[in-house]
């Protein structure tokens, strides 16, 4: 079962639009919002500290397990395309086999 993982740069209402299209599509087993692991640059010897963390869109990340390959890729498509249509930025890390 291919496993995709979605960066998704824009607002909530955005990263609700394709939690909802990813959970239409046929094919897709699950699909998850998960906790961003990834620490941020806000130590205090950055520039950035102390500075509020809402000052533009929010990233969120997104898990998706699709049955086959062909699932996978008509995710990716269809992420793509309302991704577009929602001024959002979608980045797609390597897909894993699970």
């Amino acid at each position: 079962m291919p496993l995709l993982r979605m960066r998704v740069t824009g607002n909530e209402d955005a990263t609700r639009a394709i939690v909802n299209l990813l959970s239409s599509l046929e094919g897709v087993d699950h699909v998850e919002e998960i906790a961003d692991l990834m620490p941020r640059m806000d130590d205090p010897d950055s520039s950035s500290a102390g500075l509020p963390d809402d000052a533009g869109p929010g990233v969120h990340e997104i898990e998706v397990e699709a049955s086959n390959a062909y699932s996978a890729n008509r995710v990716r498509r269809a992420v793509e395309l309302l991704s577009e249509e929602l001024e959002a930025m979608v980045e797609f890390e390597e897909e894993e086999e699970r």
